[in-house]
């Protein structure tokens, strides 16, 4: 089992920035594949960013690209999302998600194990 704890969301400008952490336990993070969600009212989850379990190779969705950066820490079995320039189409609850199995995925029902989510708001 691996629970997830996302933090770091809030209320931000457009053109500002956030940094999103997703603290997992357990002791076998670096195995895992993680990945970025969010979901805005209304709509399906979509999936945002992914890293590979070595932190190797990231990929993310078109629209984020270039704004977005994933990043881990497995030392401290932690996942970031970095976000710059956002824009009000950003806003959105945002989860993370670990997938036990590789290689990176963008697909949502790949992830075993989601995070409660943090709402991020940005106001035009």
């Amino acid at each position: 089992q691996v629970q997830l704890v996302e933090s770091g969301g809030g209320l931000v400008q457009a053109g500002g920035s956030l940094r999103l952490s997703c603290a997992a336990s357990g002791r076998t993070f670096s195995m895992y594949v993680m990945g970025w969600f969010r979901q805005a009212p209304g709509k399906d989850r979509e999936f945002v960013a992914t890293i590979s379990a070595d932190g190797g190779f990231c990929h993310y969705e078109a629209s984020v690209q270039g704004r977005f950066t994933i990043s881990r820490d497995n030392a401290k079995n932690t996942v970031f999302l970095q976000m710059d320039s956002l824009k009000p189409e950003d806003t959105a609850v945002y989860y993370c998600a670990a997938a036990n199995r590789g290689p990176v995925t963008a697909q949502p029902t790949l992830y075993d194990y989601w995070g409660q989510g943090t709402q991020v708001t940005v106001s035009s």
